[in-house]
């Protein structure tokens, strides 16, 4: 629910529940989870889903790492939300994952994550002496033109789940791109499939990370957009054109600046 303005985060988040979606991606940094939470709510009681149904992940954010300020930071946002435990939360540095271990032990989330971790910073945590909970998740920029096939490989031989952000590229305004930055759902390939299949490159790249077993996130807050992500159940993708959308892999980043 990243830059989903709060005014559209409610309508928005029941929307997407009623057309099927159950994974939902907040942070407290995002300053929506009051309306977030309120639409989950709402679904809840008007009998749409249960509780158990929704996987709610939310994050600490930089300025929240000392050990002391994570906890009260989660129970922030689950004051926020007006719920009882997130389902996962996540840290973009290890330096808090004792204070994380802490918050599982209360219930306060189910599960512990991390975000933009590489192989190593992973290896370190997992051979950390003591370690009590080992991150389920490590979720980072990937999508066709950065499809970290080494990092997801690390990731599946420890049971670690790769989610993928910015699983379209980059969706900011033309503006803000850098000319020399290639289009990912404009590359040629990508559309290739999607005519194939008869269904759009968005869909093809959504539908490609699926069938690596990574978990992906499709950030819309355009209800027409948002009900489209639902049709990646719909088809499925060759071996040859999984291969294909390997083939076109650049080691690109759109999102730099959260490295």
């Amino acid at each position: 629910m990243g830059q989903v303005p709060k005014s559209e985060a409610l309508e928005v988040t029941k929307f997407a529940i009623e057309v099927g979606f159950r994974h939902i991606d907040c942070a407290h940094l995002y300053q929506n989870e009051e309306q977030v939470g309120q639409a989950i709510r709402s679904k809840i009681e008007d009998g749409t889903v249960k509780r158990e149904d929704i996987f709610y992940t939310s994050k600490v954010w930089s300025t929240f790492l000392r050990p002391e300020l994570v906890r009260p930071a989660l129970e922030k946002s689950l004051k926020d939300l007006q719920l009882e435990y997130v389902d996962l939360y996540i840290i973009h540095q290890p330096v808090a994952l004792v204070a994380l271990e802490k918050c599982k032990d209360a219930g306060l989330t189910k599960s512990i994550g991390v975000s933009n971790f590489n192989h190593k910073q992973l290896e370190k945590i997992l051979n950390k002496p003591g370690l009590k909970y080992k991150p389920v998740c490590n979720q980072v920029e990937c999508h066709p033109y950065l499809n970290q096939s080494k990092l997801l490989e690390f990731c599946k031989s420890h049971d670690i789940v790769l989610v993928a952000y910015g699983a379209l590229g980059s969706q900011r305004s033309l503006q803000w791109l850098d000319p020399n930055v290639p289009f990912l759902l404009e590359d040629p390939v990508l559309s290739a499939i999607a005519k194939k299949h008869k269904q759009t490159p968005a869909l093809v790249a959504l539908r490609y990370q699926m069938q690596r077993g990574v978990v992906v996130l499709a950030k819309s807050y355009n209800k027409k957009r948002i009900k489209e992500n639902m049709q990646v159940f719909g088809f499925e993708l060759t071996p040859e054109d999984m291969e294909a959308i390997d083939g076109i892999n650049r080691n690109i980043r759109y999102y730099e600046y959260l490295m």
